[in-house]
């Protein structure tokens, strides 16, 4: 089994902007610190999971203001951004070794083959942390964001399942057909999260509900997809802390 096949969206090439990494202002959104993949051991390397690229937060800032004009008294609160591949590989490592615990598996007592599948579970949710400047996970760009939404007092609105979790409740669609009108709910407020980043310009990844994306190369593959065209391309690529 090949799990380190090529995504569709990393084919898209990249042109480097060189926007430099600028941290989300605590006064603007809601931060949990320290971030729930520092408590898991993460390692940011001097920064911290709530930074992006310059253009990528004038366009969350952007999306405040929709959601403020909607819904004043709600809020975006911010899960994870920025990723150095280093964490990228220990959330990697930290999920395989979180569903071996699960399963009551030894990972040291299974075969190639079972390694791989299990492998396979965790990257439908972990981009692969490439070191290739051409194929960069997308929170390694400074240009991804992981979050939700919430009121002012600070109560999260029910989405239907937990950032981070495995499918099928992570997919997007995974509440549209449903017919009672509490799973409904959760699938309108997955609805208007996306629609308000939408509005500002980023796109959601088509299998997680909590991330989306402005300038790296899933969006642009989304914006080449949904509009037909051949030549957008990303403008950020991987950056060092």
């Amino acid at each position: 089994m090949e799990i380190f096949s090529m995504k569709p969206y990393q084919t898209i090439a990249i042109v480097e902007c060189n926007e430099p990494l600028v941290a989300i202002p605590t006064i603007e959104f809601d931060l949990d610190i320290p971030s729930a993949y520092v408590k898991c051991g993460a390692d940011y390397q001097g920064k911290s999971p709530y930074f992006l690229r310059q253009g990528v937060l004038d366009k969350l800032l952007q999306a405040k203001s929709e959601l403020k004009r909607i819904k004043p008294h709600w809020q975006l609160k911010i899960f994870d951004a920025y990723r150095p591949i280093i964490v990228q590989q220990h959330m990697v490592d930290y999920t395989f070794q979180s569903i071996c615990d699960d399963r009551k598996i030894n990972p040291n007592q299974i075969n190639s083959q079972q390694k791989d599948e299990l492998y396979q579970e965790v990257y439908q949710i972990w981009a692969i942390p490439s070191h290739n400047p051409l194929t960069p996970p997308p929170h390694s760009t400074g240009a991804a964001i992981d979050l939700t939404l919430m009121t002012d007092n600070g109560e999260q609105i029910d989405m239907g399942g937990e950032i981070d979790e495995l499918p099928p409740r992570s997919h997007p669609e995974y509440y549209a057909y449903k017919n009672d009108q509490k799973t409904r709910q959760y699938h309108d407020h997955r609805c208007f999260l996306s629609q308000i980043m939408t509005r500002a310009g980023f796109r959601r990844h088509p299998q997680e509900w909590w991330h989306f994306s402005y300038g790296d190369q899933l969006w642009a593959w989304l914006e080449n997809q949904e509009y037909s065209k051949n030549n957008c391309i990303a403008q950020y690529g991987k950056i060092e802390p």
